[in-house]
């Protein structure tokens, strides 16, 4: 499963909020790999970051929130930072239409801490589609032409959900109002520099049952 992190049109705090969610995400999911991503201005900051995971992504879409007093506008009284989460749903096969020509594919070599895991870090393949500049990348298989495989998969779901996101936009005038409307009921919230966990939509729903 995909899940897409970004800052949308959100201040520098908002792409700070994006590395942090992304690394605490990192420990709660073991396998998760990054696809590619878009970094921010300041240090392990990200506009935009698209992770894969085999785990049940699910639950983590909607809108999340970092409370946290920005140390890059000391003087600024807002805390409140905004992150949206999105999940894209992997493609079963290689879009027909994706044209070969436009995708550049290269081989790399990650290395790794040997084991079993060796052939899996070795056969990397990362995909980068020319015209948008999106870059795919793929270690999850043992093979470098399951890898191919994988990458070109989540480079058409993403290419997809690109495509149909700028549609929908464009269609819909109220789409800001809606984004501002969504936040008041985020699906979790971290507070601090060091991200704590403080509320998770899903723990609390369960708590309820």
């Amino acid at each position: 499963m995909i899940l897409q992190l970004s800052s949308g049109m959100g201040p520098v705090e908002c792409r700070v909020a994006v590395g942090g969610i992304y690394r605490k995400l990192l420990e709660e999911f073991p396998d998760m790999e990054v696809i590619t991503g878009t970094k921010g201005e300041v240090e392990e900051s990200y506009s935009s970051i698209l992770l894969s995971s085999e785990a049940d992504l699910s639950g983590l879409e909607g809108t999340m929130e970092w409370i946290c007093k920005s140390k890059y506008r000391p003087g600024h009284k807002r805390k409140n930072w905004f992150v949206d989460a999105s999940i894209i749903h992997e493609a079963e096969e290689i879009d027909e239409k994706l044209d070969m020509n436009d995708v550049h594919i290269e081989k790399f070599h990650s290395g790794g801490p040997g084991g079993q895991n060796v052939n899996k870090v070795e056969t990397g393949i990362r995909v980068i589609h020319i015209p948008t500049g999106i870059t795919v990348s793929s270690t999850r298989e043992r093979s470098q032409f399951m890898n191919k495989l994988d990458a070109l998969k989540k480079l058409s779901a993403i290419l997809k959900q690109t495509n149909t996101d700028g549609r929908n936009r464009q269609k819909n005038d109220a789409w800001s109002k809606h984004a501002q409307i969504v936040r008041g009921n985020p699906v979790r919230i971290y507070e601090g520099e060091d991200f704590r966990l403080t509320f998770c939509k899903k723990n609390e729903e369960n708590n309820n049952i």
